[in-house]
């Protein structure tokens, strides 16, 4: 039991022992603990009674130092080697002589394939409702890429492949190579590193990260959260080439495009120069074609065009309109010359029933018509009580008419009128 320190002030301040017995007793409360990690580092030699571990967060850049009895690690069923995932058991403490904090384990368990695939599912969940995994944020390749980013193992069989594939695809293709441990504790921060560098790069346009094909515990750094968020992050299209065609790191489910193989990645990368250029030859015979076939039906429509008699002659429609326009003339002017006859005839009749009718007629055969001219109104005499004596009257017969006065008995002309 520590004595209680007095009160903390600068006129007061603790001693180094003071604080460091605090945090001692802080970090004693936490009691045991069970705590994951992988291993990074594993120090046992033998004859000695201490053996001495680096443990790692995986998806944090921490470790912690672990102490444990040498026995503890022979017993384990499974060999431990750096990069395995274990599960420990032990109680924190902190040397107040040295400042420093470890770990004391009294139990270590590797975490089993079975644990370490559903550690992965938990993950792909995690990133899959994230939207991490939509097809719609993932980005398409260029054409004809300027420079490629390559990560992968130093002078490894997954990088020959790639170099040699897309360069004989198309000899000008350039590569920013960038050598990475691909397995155990210190490939994701490496890969991470070289994967930030490349995307400021802008004269990278395509990244691939290649390795290839291991078990479960080898391909682990590639379904780690840290590097699955990163390359998520990207602006620049990532080849995910882990492995062959069965392996299917979290990764492949990131990138924007997942190759079968290293190989398949180089051939998505860059397109085949030989390829292309049958391509381009095939287009350009079948525009060709197209184009001539369409030149010649355009000829054959107009050779038909041609052919038609309103080409042969354009005049002949008008001609035969003229001839319509022509007939319909005559036929009005026909028509026209029946109507005056028929009126002519009419009016001739109607001219001679009107002279048979007429007073001219009837003055000829020897009657004469007495107008009584003294009055207000000249009118025709219609009776003898109209002719008192000294009336004047106008007698007109068929070839004149006489100015008299009725006397008593007689008629006194006055003169002959026409």
């Amino acid at each position: 039991m520590t004595t209680p320190a007095p009160a903390n002030s600068a006129d007061n301040p603790w001693p180094v022992r003071t604080l460091s017995f605090k945090i001692a007793d802080w970090i004693h409360r936490l009691g045991q603990v069970w705590v994951e990690g992988q291993l990074t580092q594993i120090n046992h030699r033998r004859g000695t009674r201490t053996a001495f571990l680096t443990l790692r967060d995986p998806a944090a850049d921490m470790s912690l130092s672990v102490t444990c009895d040498p026995g503890l690690l022979e017993r384990s069923p499974v060999t431990l080697t750096e990069g395995a995932r274990v599960v420990v058991y032990g109680r924190p403490s902190f040397y107040s002589g040295r400042g420093t904090l470890s770990l004391r384990i009294t139990d270590i368990r590797p975490v089993g394939i079975g644990e370490l695939l559903a550690r992965i599912e938990r993950i792909k969940s995690l990133l899959a409702a994230e939207g991490l995994f939509d097809v719609r944020r993932k980005k398409p390749l260029p054409f004809l890429p300027h420079t490629i980013g390559l990560i992968s193992g130093r002078a490894s069989a997954a990088q020959h492949d790639v170099i040699a594939v897309a360069s004989a695809r198309w000899e000008a293709v350039q590569f920013d190579v960038r050598d990475s441990p691909v397995q155990g504790p210190t490939a994701v921060p490496a890969i991470v590193e070289h994967l930030a560098a490349l995307d400021a790069d802008p004269h990278v346009q395509v990244i691939i990260i290649a390795r290839g094909g291991g078990s479960v515990e080898d391909l682990l750094p590639f379904s780690d959260e840290t590097l699955l968020r990163a390359v998520a992050k990207c602006t620049t299209p990532v080849i995910s080439a882990i492995g062959h065609e069965p392996d299917n790191p979290l990764l492949d489910f990131v990138a924007d495009v997942r190759a079968a193989t290293p190989t398949d990645a180089a051939k998505r990368a860059v397109p085949d120069v030989v390829a292309e250029l049958h391509g381009i030859a095939t287009l350009r015979r079948r525009s060709a074609h197209a184009l001539r076939n369409w030149v010649h039906r355009e000829e054959r429509v107009i050779e038909g065009l041609r052919a038609r008699p309103v080409l042969a002659n354009p005049l002949r429609m008008v001609d035969d309109r003229q001839d319509r326009v022509d007939g319909a003339i005559r036929d009005v002017r026909r028509t026209v010359r029946h109507l005056l006859s028929l009126e002519e005839h009419r009016a001739g009749r109607l001219a001679a029933q009107l002279s048979t009718l007429g007073p001219a007629q009837t003055l000829a055969r020897g009657y004469a018509v007495v107008q009584r001219t003294d009055s207000a109104a000249p009118h025709a005499v219609r009776s003898v009580d109209e002719l008192p004596a000294g009336a004047h009257v106008r007698i007109r017969v068929a070839d004149g008419s006489k100015q008299a006065i009725i006397g008593p008995g007689t008629i006194t002309t006055e003169g002959e009128q026409p």
